[in-house]
């Protein structure tokens, strides 16, 4: 396996499991790059593109990351709130009226960015062409009940926390989540990362910019009673009434992610797309300066974002998950790199993460789909390098 890119001396061991992987975990095509102290330190790429494994991954190839999206997305509400624009701890229906409906008058935007909100499943999923419309989702979920009283405990929103975000971004800017990032985050960094493609990138992607993604199969949520809590995330998600499976299935059946029409729109809870570097360097760009553009949190804020609001068996997600605002924590169920680090993981193996006590930032994209929602172990196998070279 060739294994492309470069490592700065003391970080050989990355490349070193970025090549197991192709030989242990069957790894199909994927990139990781690492930033220490606003540095790039580790750009490595290899496999294939596409998914008949005759198109070589190139340097600048993008890959949709998936749940890694919403920690991307989750910068953009916390960097309202360090301008003074959004108040974390005002209901949502203060900016978004409609959002009051069925007992939410007194959801938080906190609630939101904590996976506390009550609010993980649609009793009416999405089709595929609804959950393109960008004003659908939103509406679904003003629509929607909690399923648990908001604020009492945590579950992961698969798929609405991009709809709650989004409409709160929008009713706040007046632009929508993929339009401010690329406005205020990647066109000041240059990053290679967007949320809604350009037609110009989508276009590229023909000739190999953006890879092709192998996908899961094919599954339906019910809107039975909650059942008993499950063993496993794996035994919850086979059984159509549960939660997990009904966050998952917010949009019933979901959309090819390979489609030009899937990748316009944004979708901040799962359809951002990014090459490893653009993943990276937005990390990097949380903690520090890059390249002379100032860090994009500040302290007060930065300590925001990694500050523990929810802990403990996740609802959706079965095992114990830690969140922030927006971001998942390090932890026994998602390991990152030490116990101040901050980012998220993409269901089937992407993930991107800063960890300020090191000054790193780490971003891992794949189109090889694998069943994992957090630990993935090509990731893990990364990780545990990057540690070593430190």
């Amino acid at each position: 396996m060739d294994v492309n890119g470069t490592v700065a001396e003391g970080f050989e061991p990355v490349r070193d499991a970025f090549a197991r992987n192709f030989e242990v975990f069957g790894e199909r095509g994927a990139a990781v790059a690492v930033y220490r102290d606003g540095r790039k330190v580790v750009d490595l790429w290899g496999g294939t593109h596409d998914l008949d494994g005759t198109a070589p991954w190139g340097h600048g190839t993008a890959q949709v990351v998936r749940s890694a999206t919403k920690g991307v997305a989750a910068a953009v509400p916390l960097m309202l709130y360090q301008r003074g624009e959004l108040d974390l701890d005002a209901p949502v229906a203060e900016y978004w009226p409609e959002f009051k409906a069925r007992g939410k008058d007194r959801v938080l935007v906190r609630q939101v960015l904590n996976h506390r909100a009550g609010l993980p499943v649609l009793d009416r999923p999405l089709t595929p062409a609804q959950a393109l419309d960008p004003a659908r989702g939103p509406e679904a979920v003003a629509a929607q009940a909690p399923v648990w009283e908001p604020g009492t405990d945590h579950g992961y929103h698969a798929l609405t926390y991009g709809w709650m975000l989004d409409e709160l971004v929008r009713r706040v800017t007046g632009r929508r989540t993929g339009e401010w990032i690329a406005a205020e985050i990647a066109a000041p960094l240059g990053l290679e990362l967007w949320l809604g493609l350009p037609e110009a990138e989508e276009a590229a992607g023909r000739t190999g910019r953006v890879g092709r993604i192998e996908t899961p199969e094919p599954t339906a949520g019910g809107t039975g009673p909650r059942m008993r809590p499950k063993r496993s995330v794996t035994e919850a998600y086979d059984d159509p009434a549960s939660l997990t499976r009904r966050a998952f299935a917010a949009i019933t059946p979901f959309p090819d992610q390979n489609e030009a029409a899937y990748r316009a729109v944004a979708l901040p809870a799962t359809n951002g797309i990014a090459t490893a570097d653009g993943l990276a360097r937005f990390y990097a760009a949380l903690i520090g300066a890059v390249d002379g553009v100032p860090a994009l949190f500040t302290p007060g804020t930065l300590a925001a974002a990694r500050a523990e609001e929810s802990a403990g068996p996740d609802r959706v997600l079965v095992v114990g998950t830690r969140f922030g605002l927006g971001f998942m924590l390090h932890g026994s169920a998602s390991p990152f790199l030490g116990p101040g680090s901050f980012g998220h993981p993409g269901r089937g193996g992407s993930l991107g993460f800063a960890d300020p006590e090191t000054g790193v930032a780490f971003g891992y994209v794949t189109n090889g789909f694998r069943k994992t929602v957090t630990a993935d172990p090509r990731a893990q196998a990364l990780l545990r390098a990057v540690r070593a070279a430190l």
